[in-house]
């Protein structure tokens, strides 16, 4: 019995920081009917579309990087890469808003050199959101994926080779099937971090990008109508039950990627 009580802590911290607020959002939100129309199914879809816009260009960008840093030479390039990602991937917020805003918002400094403006770019729309979305995911990527792409053994390409395989049926066969697990974990994970993102959307674009989590912290700060708590945890809820969704897809794709690369 004694080894039971050492789970006692995670399950007071589980129940305090997960099951406990999952059980007053429940209790509190209106009907779920109620968030899918109007502006806040418009929110729910437009949040839905970024994430995955961010989410695919992100794990392709992401996979990429980290394919040609396992590909170099040990060494500098690496811990450049892997440090670099590891501060990126956590900066966001104000800041980073801030930081674009002052590069390639409308009087930044890239975008006076370089004539953004002629161009028809805006920072303060969805396509602007997804580039600043990727300033952080595309690192993130980098640190998820490279674990997975240092596993992949080069005997298996040899063997292929010496079994007259050509590169593509190494990697139609082997290396794409054996990647795809952890690829597919990561996007997902990049999917959920850009859809629950909430304070760079609220100093980029405020309310002129429909998204849900803008939408929560309107209806909760009484910005749409007074008393919504009710809509703020349907919403939230919303997030939850996607979210939830998507990190069971994750962790069955986490279980079949430790199969294939220990």
């Amino acid at each position: 019995m004694s080894k039971w009580f050492a789970l006692v802590p995670f399950v007071v911290i589980v129940g305090i920081g997960l099951v406990a607020p999952v059980a007053m959002l429940a209790t509190g939100a209106t009907s779920l009917g109620d968030t899918v129309g109007g502006a806040y199914g418009i929110a729910l879809a437009g949040s839905l579309k970024l994430s995955l816009v961010t989410a695919v260009l992100g794990a392709v960008l992401g996979t990429l990087i980290a394919q040609a840093v396992v590909k170099s030479k040990p060494g500098v390039l690496r811990k450049v890469v892997t440090t670099a990602s590891g501060v990126l991937a956590n900066f966001g917020g104000v800041p980073l808003a801030f930081a674009f805003m002052a590069t390639i918002g409308n009087a930044g400094i890239v975008t006076k050199m370089l004539g953004l403006a002629d161009t028809g770019f805006s920072l303060y729309n969805m396509v602007g959101l997804s580039v600043v979305y990727l300033y952080f995911l595309v690192p993130l990527m980098v640190l998820v994926v490279l674990p997975a792409l240092d596993a992949v053994k080069p005997q298996w390409g040899e063997a292929a080779a010496s079994l007259g395989g050509s590169r593509w049926h190494y990697w139609r066969h082997v290396g794409a099937p054996v990647l795809a697990p952890p690829v597919g974990a990561g996007a997902l994970l990049l999917f959920c971090g850009a859809f629950s993102a909430y304070a760079t959307a609220a100093a980029l674009v405020g309310g002129s990008v429909p998204l849900i989590t803008l939408q929560i912290a309107d209806v909760l700060s009484g910005n749409v109508l007074v008393g919504g708590e009710g809509i703020g945890a349907a919403l939230a809820l919303d997030m939850l039950i996607i979210v939830g969704v998507l990190m069971i897809g994750y962790w069955l794709l986490q279980r079949r990627t430790s199969r294939w690369l220990r």
